[in-house]
């Protein structure tokens, strides 16, 4: 029996892998552990040359990339501790950061979710923590509002992360929750393939009573977009679909509508005419290719919106 699972979902991270499995390593209390890396069909061969591990260790391959929510649940399935931690593998814990962070969330029987401080590779702390989006904000962000202080940003950059706080959300790079909790929720949405699934499930969690809280304490080094910035057209896509699908569920078919409408007049625009502005011919092509991805998608996601 584990204290902690630990969930790792895997696509092409190369040492980014390798490197998260030896801070879990270094881990204390790592022999309390139980990982599972639930690999999306990686074409790097990112599980080849793994460091010896001291805890019980699983790898799931997937024929095809199913998803980051999709695979976080697969993942989750394979484990009984009380906890889980979803770890993203471009994220390395702290050796104190897992029973810190664990104590914690199974001390406060009000406590779901809880997240530790990400450090950002220059050493300073990520405001990775957010707001709950409200549809006014969406389309504001939309059109770059939130740039001019019309809207309020996604993340709480006005905040230095440097306390323990309750919050709307936190980053699904460090999300541990409650077995139980999890298991009452059903899970991540596997709607959202990736993207908003973190946002979904904090703010069910909310809903259901329990509160989501940032620690400041427990610490980990993150890149911040170690796998997904390999490829930034269906990274736009993937975000803006995910919106999208986020309003419906959350705040109706008009929201819906209003945010698919945004993102090609609003969000597609304002990014081509910076990519060009910057003589990024690449750039534009990638913003292009994300436009045609999500025209393309739009009869999928369209009996989503039209239930809303």
């Amino acid at each position: 029996m584990s204290d902690l699972d630990v969930v790792i979902v895997n696509w092409n991270g190369g040492a980014l892998l390798r490197d998260c499995l030896a801070g879990l390593a270094a881990s204390e209390g790592a022999d309390r552990l139980a990982v599972t890396v639930v690999d999306n069909a990686s074409t790097d061969a990112s599980l080849d040359h793994l460091p010896a591990l001291p805890f019980p260790f699983r790898v799931i391959r997937n024929a095809d990339n199913l998803g980051f929510g999709r695979a976080c649940n697969q993942g989750a399935a394979a484990g009984t501790a009380p906890a889980i931690l979803f770890l993203n593998p471009d994220a390395r814990v702290e050796p104190d950061a897992l029973p810190r962070a664990r104590a914690a969330l199974l001390g406060e029987p009000g406590w779901g979710i809880v997240g530790a401080r990400l450090v950002e590779p220059d050493g300073q702390t990520a405001r990775s923590c957010a707001r709950a989006p409200r549809p006014l904000a969406m389309l504001g962000r939309a059109f770059a509002l939130d740039r001019i202080g019309l809207v309020p940003p996604h993340f709480l950059r006005d905040w230095d992360h440097g306390q323990d706080r309750a919050v709307d959300q936190v980053m699904g790079a460090f999300l541990m929750i409650r077995r139980d909790l999890f298991a009452a929720l059903g899970g991540f949405d596997e709607r959202f393939f990736v993207y908003y699934e973190d946002v979904d499930l904090c703010l069910r969690a909310r809903q259901a009573g329990y509160a989501v809280r940032h620690l400041a304490g427990p610490a980990a080094r993150h890149l911040g977009q170690g796998t997904t910035r390999q490829a930034k057209a269906r990274r736009l896509f993937y975000i803006l679909r995910s919106e999208i699908l986020y309003a419906a569920k959350h705040h109706g078919r008009l929201a819906a509508l209003g945010l698919t409408a945004a993102a090609f007049c609003g969000q597609i625009p304002l990014r081509l005419a910076q990519a060009l502005a910057r003589r990024s011919v690449t750039e534009a092509g990638e913003v292009l290719r994300a436009a045609r991805l999500l025209a393309a998608a739009l009869p999928e996601i369209a009996p989503a919106i039209l239930r809303a």
